[in-house]
């Protein structure tokens, strides 16, 4: 039988920090970015003798985890069993110690590999790394939703890459979440809201956070082009006029924007007062923020969040950019002096639940990191961190000829500073990239 064990001080009670684990949205706030892990099965929440189906790794390599939830003690522990998947034993014992008016996170492990075999240490540094980001997890969250009431929030978009982490760490601090969807409600959390008839869905949320959209990747045509722009604008300003016609509208609306609301500007420094500037992506921007006028029209707070490069290897850029550069095959995109504004997905999450609750906050506010890079400085951070060196460079001309007008997602440089986030009290918990990339992907 092997045996890990990983233990943290947190500035929190023992019940505290019990009861965020048993919330919805801690396990999927859990999980590692970079791990492959899904919930096939089982209730958000966790009790005793509830079981989970997960399934662990990517496409047609998963396999199956079933985990049996057991001896819980409130404010003190509870177990998880695998019943069925790839150990021959697994007892994972949570404990919640009081420590000099905090907490002790005691996280314990007893597990066993099929036929015996001797692998536990090429598998300790995986459950060091993991065990690492889950205990920092939990400290960050519950510091962002220290003394904050819950509250009602609805959430466009709540499928994606960012509202699906939105809505995890939302529940995480006992807010009501609401997924708005146009399909059959397939939970108690998504509620069907058809924008040009309904309006009954919206009543009694006192916040809404609006993320739907088009996606940009890929192929500018003249139809996509169409379609980007009009989820942004049909879309924005359909949902700020219902939230306008509500009996009682909400306090405040979160709409996401972007950063290439500024258009191509190369070295210049750009903050929230920085004029819009030239292309299809300010463009789109322009009318993404005015559609947001009726809801502010009729008392609502608004805030539009210009939005940089969102570091996850669940998705976006990174994604992307992972495999290549893990193979070292990375590349500096272009001259590799067009300036990249980037933001990791946690700070990211953080910024929007600020931007919720700090009733100054309103307007443009720029939801980037403090410290922009150009693009071979990204390209040589990111190799540096994943240990590989970063040799190729996609010209300029090449990448015009394969993406066309979408190119400017990549070649054109736009140097964003957070000052309103900043001056509002926001804190970053990376304010640099390499800190980003190695939080994001798991390399301490």
């Amino acid at each position: 039988m092997n045996e890990f064990r990983h233990t943290s001080r947190l500035d929190f009670s023992p019940q505290q920090v019990y009861d965020w684990h048993l919330r919805a949205g801690a396990f999927p706030r859990l999980v590692p970015p970079w791990a492959p892990v899904r919930l096939l099965e089982g209730a958000p929440t966790i009790e005793e003798g509830s079981l989970r189906r997960l399934g662990l790794g990517p496409g047609p390599l998963q396999t199956h985890w079933v985990a049996l939830h057991r001896d819980f003690e409130p404010g003190r522990q509870f177990v998880d069993e695998q019943l069925h998947g790839p150990f021959s034993s697994w007892v994972h014992t949570h404990r919640f110690e009081p420590e000099q008016d905090g907490c002790r996170l005691d996280d314990r492990i007893e597990y066993r590999f099929p036929l015996g075999l001797p692998l536990a240490p090429l598998f300790r540094p995986e459950l060091e790394r993991m065990f690492f980001y889950r205990h920092q997890r939990t400290r960050r969250d519950l510091e962002r939703h220290q003394g904050v009431a819950p509250f009602k929030v609805a959430i466009s978009g709540a499928s994606g890459l960012i509202g699906s982490g939105l809505a995890a760490f939302l529940q995480g601090g006992s807010h009501e979440v609401l997924s708005l969807v146009r399909h059959q409600p397939a939970n108690d959390h998504e509620v069907r809201w058809l924008p040009d008839t309904d309006t009954a869905a919206l009543e009694g949320v006192e916040a809404v956070v609006h993320l739907a959209g088009e996606s940009v990747a890929g192929l500018w045509t003249r139809a996509r082009k169409s379609r980007i722009l009009e989820s942004r604008r049909q879309g924005t300003l359909t949902l700020c006029r219902a939230l306008a016609q509500l009996k009682k509208p909400p306090r405040v609306l979160v709409c996401a924007s972007a950063v290439g609301y500024y258009g191509h500007r190369g070295e210049q420094l750009l903050d929230e007062t920085s004029p819009s500037g030239d292309g299809f992506l300010a463009e789109v921007c322009r009318h993404w923020e005015e559609a947001t006028e009726p809801a502010r029209a009729a008392g609502i707070r608004v805030v539009n969040l210009r939005i940089g490069v969102v570091l996850t290897p669940a998705g976006g850029a990174l994604g992307a950019m992972f495999l290549p550069f893990w193979l070292g095959l990375g590349a500096v995109v272009g001259s590799g002096q067009q300036y990249l504004s980037w933001i990791s997905h946690d700070d990211l999450i953080g910024l929007i639940h600020h931007a919720l609750v700090n009733e100054e906050l309103e307007g443009p506010v720029n939801a980037v990191g403090p410290e922009p890079v150009t693009q071979a400085e990204f390209a040589s951070t990111l190799g540096r961190v994943l240990r590989r060196p970063v040799l190729a460079r996609a010209p300029e001309w090449l990448l015009r000829l394969v993406l066309g007008e979408a190119s400017a997602i990549v070649l054109e440089s736009t140097r964003v500073l957070p000052r309103r986030a900043v001056a509002s009290g926001f804190s970053f918990y990376s304010r640099d990239l390499e800190s980003a990339l190695r939080w994001e992907l798991g390399r301490p």
